[in-house]
């Protein structure tokens, strides 16, 4: 026999995983933005270089 009682959690844990998604894509959009900076950039290569002549 089939449990006909609907369960007003169902789908929930899909429904977060959705969210973190549209976040997790969200976040690295705004990552690429801020490491295409100049700035950002410059100081990557320098701390790169500066570890890389030790």
């Amino acid at each position: 026999m089939h449990d006909t009682t609907h369960d007003p959690e169902a789908g929930l844990a899909t429904a977060e995983y959705a969210i973190a998604t549209i976040a997790a894509v969200g976040f690295a959009g705004l990552l690429i933005l801020v490491l295409k900076s100049d700035t950002v950039r410059g100081m990557l290569e320098g701390i790169i270089g500066s570890a890389l002549s030790v």
